[in-house]
């Protein structure tokens, strides 16, 4: 199959993969055409899924190939097959913005002839298959070292949203006519003024 994408102009041969270090998700992948030199693109985030990453890099890749003039058929080669049941699967709502953006890229591609296709194939990095061997090795060689190592975790990501919500809720009930003129001033045991708050994992 490889020699044969490789010999043909009008293939594209995508390979992708993820890694997780330190919170941080690298996704990476390889395009083969065979009149082009091999594009090479590299994403990095925090605080992300590595089947979004894997989402984000096939949808990169896609982009990436049918611009490329004369692309008849996309063969996507990755590690986690299942990964791409959810770009189908319109009912997993975490992923629908990145299926939502395949799905209208592959649309496209149809679009241009009925005889253009796409598929998916699953290598596992036990299968030792040199191509997938290279942008293994280069996804897991990336160490990013965050210089803010606490801001890049889930606990930050959640406290600062939650802490945005309750002074959202106060800013509105400063201002909402609702609570009436005479409205009371709740206080606990220390005349404190009670104020919205949360707990880890509750509210």
């Amino acid at each position: 199959m490889t020699i044969k994408s490789s010999n043909n102009i009008f293939h594209a041969l995508i390979i992708t993969n993820t890694s997780i270090k330190n919170n941080i998700t690298t996704s990476m992948s390889h395009i083969h055409i065979r009149d082009k030199p091999t594009t090479k693109t590299l994403h990095h985030t925090v605080n992300v899924t590595s089947t979004k990453a894997e989402l984000f890099a096939i949808r990169c890749s896609i982009n990436q190939a049918i611009n490329s003039t004369g692309i008849s058929k996309i063969i996507v080669i990755m590690d986690s097959i299942h990964t791409t049941r959810k770009i189908f699967d319109m009912l997993s709502h975490h992923f629908q913005i990145h299926a939502a953006v395949i799905l209208q890229e592959l649309h496209l591609f149809f679009s241009y002839s009925q005889e253009n296709s796409i598929k998916f194939w699953e290598c596992l990095s036990k299968c030792n298959w040199s191509l997938y061997k290279v942008i293994d090795k280069e996804t897991k060689l990336f160490n990013p070292v965050p210089l803010f190592s606490y801001k890049s975790s889930w606990d930050f990501s959640k406290k600062n949203k939650c802490n945005d919500l309750t002074n959202r809720w106060k800013i509105i009930f400063q201002a909402s006519n609702i609570k009436g003129k005479h409205f009371l001033d709740l206080l606990d045991s220390d005349d404190n003024f009670i104020e919205p708050s949360y707990i880890k994992g509750s509210s």
